[in-house]
């Protein structure tokens, strides 16, 4: 039986929105309370700890298709609005087309069109985690220093980029069918990508906000621009 992930549920009333955060972060630290409380004006909030993050446990090297189940049995079968970022996009994607979630709205921000995990050395990696040298391809370096970053649980996280390797995101492979709304950074070269989205989903507009990766997520534009959509 898969372990049940952490998940924190504030009230309110509407539908609920339901929030998965990036890779080495966790749902407080991406979608803070006092922040997203006052952006929703009183809708209830779900956020979800992934596999490995925050208070949720680790899967081992569970396959894609093994986190986005544990991911939508945390979630539940109420309706709800989906927003991901990242590695919590990259999730959300696959969970909008899970037939056990009723999603209505999704909102993808800092997507990348690949599947990045699958070039990452995982040897090199956990080598240099028992410690060893640096990975020499910056990627596999990358994954290194934030897997190690405070309050984070290295090996685990090594485990699933493993599993999610395994079943690499393939955007053309499944579609999700409800209103998409594509978010990035103006500086953010991970969500190149943006028009091939835009090219494959249905019904989708995408917004550019400021700052990189790390900080298009904590804008005030990025903010207005889910609150505006999820009032739609």
């Amino acid at each position: 039986m898969t372990p049940s992930l952490s998940v924190r549920r504030s009230p309110g009333s509407g539908r609920a929105v339901v929030f998965l955060h990036g890779l080495a972060s966790s749902g407080s630290e991406d979608w803070p309370d006092a922040v997203w409380r006052d952006a929703l004006a009183g809708r209830p909030r779900v956020v979800v700890d992934l596999p490995a993050h925050g208070a949720s446990p680790g899967l081992g090297a569970a396959p894609t298709s093994v986190v986005v189940r544990a991911l939508a049995d945390a979630v539940g079968e109420e309706p709800f609005d989906l927003v991901g970022y990242s590695l919590g996009a990259r999730l959300a994607w696959d969970i909008a087309q899970h037939p056990d979630v009723r999603v209505r709205r999704l909102v993808l921000g800092g997507l990348a069109p690949g599947e990045p995990f699958a070039h990452v050395d995982l040897a090199a990696a956990r080598a240099a985690l028992a410690g060893g040298v640096a990975p020499a391809d910056p990627l596999s370096a990358m994954i290194v220093h934030m897997a190690s970053l405070p309050g984070n649980r290295p090996e685990e996280l090594l485990d699933l980029i493993e599993g999610l390797a395994a079943e690499p995101f393939d955007p053309a492979a499944g579609v999700p069918a409800q209103p998409t709304l594509l978010l990035g950074g103006v500086d953010d070269g991970m969500v190149a990508g943006l028009p091939e989205f835009l090219a494959l989903l249905p019904d989708a507009r995408a917004v550019r906000v400021p700052g990189d990766h790390l900080a298009a997520l904590h804008a005030a534009e990025f903010r207005a621009a889910v609150t505006e959509f999820l009032a739609d």
